[in-house]
């Protein structure tokens, strides 16, 4: 099909060269023609050629200058070069190799080797096109720190784990099934991706690794493949966790506008202790990821914490005490764990939305409370229902 046909340019100052060369392609690829490195820079873009046919000795600008600018432009960086010459020099040569050219091709030029190369590199690129975009598409299903390490080599794909000490980052939604059971599944699609969309940026912005999404849970952690240390690890984990709670409040909003009366509210635990990280599986499908005890202390102080809190294990506090501040809960007995477990809930976590009059939010041992004063109609009503009959309770009197 006419479509599948490569589109090739050549750039030459000579017009019988640029004759030649365009009556021996046009049969089997789209073509266009430069006079110029400057002019075949302008056509690059937007539509860059598939490959390019450059000549080297031009005025004004030669064809190293040329490929050198396509080098430096990300637009134009990936689109293969082929020198056509009268130089036989071989500094010249590598000197285009080391500019990024992949091949040369000598005049007088052989219309057989011609074809023949130009038909290899432009095999090639599409095949690297196909594996970029497929490349591409397999990043979202990897931590972007693995998936870079892989590509550059740095990471071995194999079935292999180390032990390293780790700050543990667990999360989920406070009754999630309660709150969404009765929405209809395209909300709760929209609700569950918009949330988790929005939490994976904040964790991307800190450089959390992302392990993975268990229904409404989310699983990160910090100090594999890349470590700041153990302080520094602990240290952003938190710091990510603060900016996540304070990004529910701005997305509990959007949510109340939209009609939706039940926002999410999340809960946060961590814990930093040794965990088992690497490859987990076997040789036909396997599992960046981590195992270990601390994994599950962090889920269990998830499980513990009040909505839109984070608590913290002992080990985590004594890393960050120097930055926030944290009032100690009672210990946890946690299955399997014989100790008791101290922890601490941290303080402050939604202080930046109370300076917003629109948002009422308070939080205190016992007490977590966050309203949107501008609800209206059923949504209103609906609040001041489920608040009259919480102040009922604790009053000690029937709901009225």
């Amino acid at each position: 099909m006419a479509s599948d046909r490569a589109t090739i340019l050549i750039v030459d100052d000579m017009p019988d060269n640029l004759a030649l060369v365009s009556g021996l392609l046009t049969p089997d690829y789209h073509v266009k023609v430069a006079i110029s490195g400057a002019k075949a820079l302008q056509i690059c873009h937007p539509h860059a050629p598939d490959l390019i046919l450059l000549d080297i000795m031009m005025p004004e600008m030669d064809g190293f200058e040329v490929l050198r600018r396509l080098r430096a432009d990300p637009a134009t960086a990936g689109i293969p070069v082929i020198f056509l010459t009268a130089l036989a020099d071989a500094r010249d040569e590598e000197r285009g190799f080391a500019l990024g050219a992949v091949d040369y091709i000598t005049k007088p030029i052989s219309p057989p080797t011609l074809l023949a190369r130009v038909r290899s590199h432009t095999a090639l690129a599409r095949q690297t096109s196909v594996l970029r975009t497929l490349a591409g598409k397999l990043a979202h299903y990897l931590p972007p720190q693995l998936y870079q390490s892989i590509f550059e080599g740095r990471q071995e794909v194999a079935i292999r784990a180390e032990r390293k000490m780790l700050t543990v980052f667990f999360s989920d939604i406070k009754d999630f099934t309660q709150t969404t059971d009765e929405m209809e599944p395209e909300d709760l699609t929209y609700l569950i991706n918009d949330y988790f969309s929005e939490m994976s940026r904040i964790a991307l912005d800190h450089g959390a690794t992302i392990d993975k999404f268990i229904g409404d849970a989310m699983l990160v952690f910090f100090g594999d493949p890349e470590s700041r240390g153990e302080k520094g690890d602990a240290l952003q984990c938190v710091r990510m966790a603060v900016a996540m709670q304070r990004h529910m409040a701005v997305l509990q909003r959007r949510w109340a506008t939209h009609g939706f009366n039940k926002p999410f509210h999340m809960r946060i635990g961590i814990h930093t202790g040794y965990c088992n990280v690497g490859n987990f599986g076997s040789e036909q499908r396997m599992d960046y990821t981590i195992i270990g005890g601390a994994v599950n202390l962090a889920a269990r102080l998830q499980q513990a914490g009040e909505a839109d809190g984070i608590l913290l294990s002992h080990k985590t506090y004594t890393l960050v005490s120097d930055e926030f501040e944290a009032l100690e809960r009672a210990p946890l007995l946690v299955k399997g764990i014989a100790r008791e477990i101290r922890c601490f809930a941290l303080q402050g976590v939604l202080a930046d939305t109370l300076q917003d009059p629109h948002f009422i939010v308070r939080s205190q041992p016992g007490l977590q409370l966050s309203v949107d004063v501008r609800l209206e109609g059923a949504a209103r009503d609906e609040a001041v229902r489920t608040l009259s009959e919480a102040l009922a309770t604790l009053q000690g009197g029937p709901a009225s």
